[in-house]
């Protein structure tokens, strides 16, 4: 190993001399060179650069991966430069349960086959958050490592050198200081059996002082340029981060329009699924989540308080009698359900039954009937009753 003493005693007097420096500047003993307006301006500006691209860089990452041991479990393979595995996702998992459990349940049953059909879109669903979390990993996170991780490195490293270029300028600035006082004090007071040497001296001194200031002053200018055009390079890196920016929000726009279309394929197919492979009561449940005839969902009902609701308004009657014959209407083998009246209703016509609160009645949907209406029965009694005025029970 190449140990060289005078190199290692050389660059210890440098440090020390730029620590007492640094010091006797946050003192307030020692003068201190400022940096051009713009320069600054550019520091300030790639500072801030700095802050929030990393809070938005661990922010996203926290968005696309919520599980802290994943995301150290990717660090680690990052920096080993190791392919992270395939890893399933949320989604894909729940509907692999739920296939298997149409297994054991049987998937010719109204609920073996309705969880065979909701897991496979499940599965949809995590495979477009798949897509989603590898396309905006590498347009969007990618970019922003890189600049943390790359640019952002390199100009700390200039800066840094700057700084020390600054640092020695202002110790040559005050040597030549101190040399100019001290040969201004010899020749205001003179020693004539010494003068000719003592002069000769400070004047060498005086000299090389102000050869070591012009040498660190071209230094810092140089490192000064340097820097600069480093700093002025921010406004491309806004440039790229706000076109990785557009990416990523396009990402996310075609991930969410997935999810709404396999979601809509999904309702489309229960709706269109018939009482003997789908139970009934999913048109009840659909109709309860978004009734529209009355001011108030199922779930205002079954509130505890002082006083009971308000009575809802009558739903509209969207089939006729001479549509739907309530004689000739047999219920489901599958999908009947118990309901407690909250409201008394008055029926308007022969197909609709009159309800009264509190009693319980049995209730079912046929194909092709309005999501606000069931049919009801009390004991021989059937007919049409609102949806607004039942809670239903399990």
């Amino acid at each position: 190993m190449d140990f060289n003493v005078k190199k290692l005693a050389s660059d210890a007097g440098v440090f020390f001399t730029r620590a007492v420096q640094y010091t006797e500047e946050k003192l307030g003993q020692a003068e201190k060179t400022e940096l051009d307006a713009h320069l600054e301006n550019l520091i300030a500006r790639a500072d801030c650069t700095k802050n929030w691209t990393e809070k938005i860089f661990r922010q996203t990452e926290v968005l696309l991966q919520p599980n802290p041991s994943a995301r150290i479990e990717e660090f680690f393979y990052e920096k080993l430069d190791k392919k992270i595995p395939s890893r399933i996702t949320n989604a894909e998992l729940l509907g692999q349960y739920m296939q298997d459990a149409a297994k054991d349940f049987g998937p010719g049953s109204p609920y073996g086959s309705t969880l065979i059909t909701v897991g496979e879109y499940q599965k949809r669903l995590g495979g477009s958050e798949r897509e989603f979390l590898q396309t905006s990993a590498i347009n969007f996170l990618t970019p922003l490592r890189n600049f943390l991780e790359g640019d952002w490195k390199t100009i700390s490293r200039e800066r840094r050198l700057l700084e020390n270029r600054r640092l020695d300028l202002d110790v040559c600035k005050a040597r030549l200081k101190k040399a100019k006082l001290a040969e201004a004090k010899a020749a205001a007071a003179p020693d004539f059996q010494e003068t000719r040497p003592r002069n000769y001296v400070l004047s060498a001194s005086a000299s090389a002082a102000e050869h070591e200031l012009r040498v660190a002053q071209t230094e810092f200018d140089r490192q000064a340029e340097v820097t600069r055009l480093l700093l002025e390079g921010i406004s491309s890196t806004h440039v790229n981060h706000l076109r990785c920016l557009h990416e990523f929000v396009e990402a996310q726009a075609a991930y969410y329009a997935q999810c709404h279309r396999h979601m809509q394929d999904l309702q489309k197919e229960l709706s269109s699924a018939n009482g003997d492979t789908f139970p009934n009561a999913f048109a009840v449940n659909a109709s309860t989540s978004g009734v529209s005839a009355g001011p108030s969902p199922l779930s205002t009902g079954t509130q505890p308080g002082p006083s009971s609701p308000s009575r809802p308004p009558n739903p509209p009657n969207a089939l006729e009698s001479n549509t739907l014959k309530i004689e000739e209407v047999k219920p489901p083998a599958t999908g009947t359900r118990k309901a407690k009246v909250l409201y008394d209703y008055d029926a308007a016509d022969t197909s609709e039954l009159s309800l009264l609160a509190d009693e319980l009645i049995t209730v079912y949907t046929v194909p092709g009937m309005d999501p606000d209406w069931l049919i009801g029965e009390r004991g021989n009694q059937k007919g049409k009753v609102p949806v607004t005025y039942l809670e239903l029970l399990s």
